[in-house]
């Protein structure tokens, strides 16, 4: 009894987990540029002093889906989008290396250009400066020209270009802050056929429908371990009476 008690436990807690896997992806259906979390659940035998003769169920996250998310027309010159396979390159707030697709830029009041988050975006020679301007432009390959303050309409110099990299996606991981990063820590290199969209964002790559059917069915299956841990409960119950007897 005791052992299908003991699964019938790990599996209901690891099927609340779950859910919470699939809930924070449904919270961010409307986040730009979120790349939602896998989840999937094993069997994993109990190793300890003795042979591993019981299991249980483990919940784990084991990849993140890193399918494009639709291209959303915002017609604001600092809204980018990455047009295909890339990343584009930012200052984590520990200082290290960190990708994302959300291009949602601003210039804050030192002219740091940053995300959307508050993250400096990273170009040829670390984070972008961009000098008094009155109009910034953006082209598909990052390069960042503007018009000074008192040029002529015709006047744009280049100021720096945005770091955009495309490693391989099995390199990658995702952190706790939602940013991805290479696995082993080290910058990616900076690759020149990663192009952007001015004017778009990148919506996020969650399926409502399929994380609501995903927490529906987890819900079933969370009530039937609970079942299941009833009917240990009753079975030792009846055990206990016949040796009573």
């Amino acid at each position: 009894m005791d052992k299908m008690l003991y699964v019938a436990m790990t599996g209901a807690s690891q099927n609340a987990l779950a859910q919470k896997a699939h809930a924070n992806n449904l919270a961010n259906v409307s986040t730009m540029g979120f790349q939602r979390d896998l989840e999937q659940a094993r069997s994993m035998p109990v190793f300890g002093e003795s042979l591993p003769s019981r299991a249980y169920a483990m919940t784990e996250r084991p990849a993140t889906d890193f399918d494009h998310g639709p291209l959303v027309e915002t017609g604001r010159d600092l809204d980018v989008a990455v047009d295909g396979d890339g990343w584009i390159a930012v200052q984590a707030a520990d200082g290290s290396e960190a990708y994302t697709r959300t291009g949602s830029l601003n210039i804050d009041a030192l002219g740091v250009l940053r995300t959307g988050s508050g993250l400096a975006v990273l170009g040829n020679g670390g984070p972008i400066a961009i000098p008094p301007e009155e109009k910034v432009e953006i082209g598909q390959d990052g390069t960042i020209s503007i018009r000074s303050l008192g040029e002529s309409p015709a006047v744009m110099a280049e100021v720096d270009r945005i770091k955009m990299v495309k490693p391989d996606l099995a390199s990658l991981t995702k952190g706790t802050d939602g940013l991805i990063r290479t696995r082993d820590g080290q910058p990616a290199a900076a690759d020149a056929t990663v192009k952007v969209v001015s004017g778009f964002q990148e919506g996020s790559n969650v399926n409502a429908v399929d994380e609501m059917t995903s927490i529906m069915a987890l819900s079933r299956q969370f009530e039937l371990q609970v079942k299941m841990m009833t009917a240990a409960k009753e079975n030792d119950e009846s055990m206990a009476r016949v040796l009573q007897m």
